[in-house]
């Protein structure tokens, strides 16, 4: 059964995490937004699945925020106690050590089954989906923004396209109408206009550019300024649509597997994404359990002193992990012995802290002086 005090540093801890998981939740989907923005410019997926994208990227982030909330916002939390006199006046009346971690260990317990759940499933199926999403959306011009009855601007082309029908999966075209603008080497300018019966999009097999395969038209090639026109009858004419720019240098194919791929999977790559994912939750309870010390704090000290020295163990921490990644991405470590160990390492520094902080005092034997000379 909680106490009054458990129930009263619950609520003062989770609402400080919880706030602060938003804060940083906006910080990352602000990141990811920019990343989301640069791929749409060079043409990698269209505008039309921007947010989708970005919202499922911002999930996939979650993985390395919540460690980092987690420690501010129980930093942030006790030190407001802390600084505001509370903690002392609940010290001197009789809560000891334990009252404080009972409510923390219960938030703990918590936060790291959130931080699992994200880490071994909700990041790798917001990856794939973001995938198949991107992937599905090159597949059809209804995602580039195409639509039956209207004019609409060829994506990265400069021209527009116009249509009377659409299949509803957006890969069939009625009787379509295509006009684009191009300049010589010789600074003319050439209008080329397009008319067919039909049409079909398709993709490259290696999933790279697209393309719109127009049927029985005709294809006008006009010179601005100039009277020397050209008319060409086809079968078949295909147009190109904006280039889908290769991004698997930045993404890692083992990102997208799920956890029981890469338990079976024995490759470099996915030995370290399974590590990764597996230290996250020890990341997040290590970094809160460093917060305890960190808090304590006297009245007069400077507010910001703890937290800069909070963010630069994590950052140290988080770049020792990485290291640990990285060797075992390159094939040079096969376990991840090193990486837990480093958890092990960082749990006995928090435990020295403590004691150093909570140990109870020595009491010091203070005899009075005596001036007065004594009589021979």
């Amino acid at each position: 059964m909680l106490s009054i005090l458990d129930r009263y540093f619950l609520r003062e801890l989770a609402q400080t995490v919880a706030a602060t998981v938003v804060v940083l939740m906006v910080i990352v989907a602000g990141t990811a937004f920019a990343g989301v923005l640069q791929q749409v410019a060079k043409g990698s997926f269209p505008a039309s699945v921007m947010f989708q994208v970005l919202g499922l990227r911002t999930l996939e982030g979650l993985t390395n925020m919540l460690p980092l909330a987690s420690m501010i916002g129980v930093l942030m939390a006790l030190g407001r106690m802390y600084r505001e006199s509370e903690m002392h006046v609940l010290m001197s009346s009789g809560m000891g050590p334990k009252g404080l971690l009972r409510p923390t260990a219960i938030l703990a317990l918590v936060l790291v089954l959130l931080t699992a759940i994200v880490s071994l499933w909700l990041g790798p199926w917001a990856a794939r989906t973001s995938d198949a999403l991107v992937a599905a959306a090159n597949r059809s011009v209804i995602a580039a923004g195409l639509d039956a009855g209207r004019f609409t601007e060829l994506p990265g082309k400069g021209g527009i396209i116009f249509t009377d029908a659409l299949s509803q999966d957006g890969s069939k075209l009625g009787r379509s109408f295509v006009a684009t603008q191009r300049s010589n080497k010789d600074g003319t300018q050439h209008v080329k206009l397009v008319t067919a019966s039909s049409g079909e999009l398709y993709q490259e097999s290696n999933g790279g550019n697209r393309f719109i395969s127009f049927r029985d038209g005709w294809q006008y090639d006009i010179p601005l300024g100039g009277d020397n026109w050209r008319r060409m009858q086809y079968q078949r004419n295909d147009s190109a649509l904006s280039e889908v720019t290769d991004n698997s240098s930045d993404n890692d194919p083992a990102e997208s597997m799920t956890t029981p791929q890469l338990l079976r999977t024995e490759t470099p790559d996915a030995r370290a994404e399974l590590a990764w994912r597996a230290n996250a939750p020890a990341l997040t309870l290590v970094m809160l359990m460093l917060a305890l010390p960190l808090s304590r704090q006297s009245p007069r000290e400077a507010r910001y002193g703890r937290l800069m020295l909070a963010m630069a163990s994590f950052y140290l921490y988080y770049l020792l992990l990485a290291l640990g990644r990285a060797q075992l991405g390159k094939g040079h470590w096969h376990h991840q012995t090193g990486m837990w160990l480093l958890h092990v390492a960082m749990l006995a520094i928090v435990a020295w802290l403590w004691r150093k902080q909570y140990a109870p005092r020595r009491s010091r034997d203070v005899r009075p002086r005596n001036d007065k000379a004594q009589p021979a």
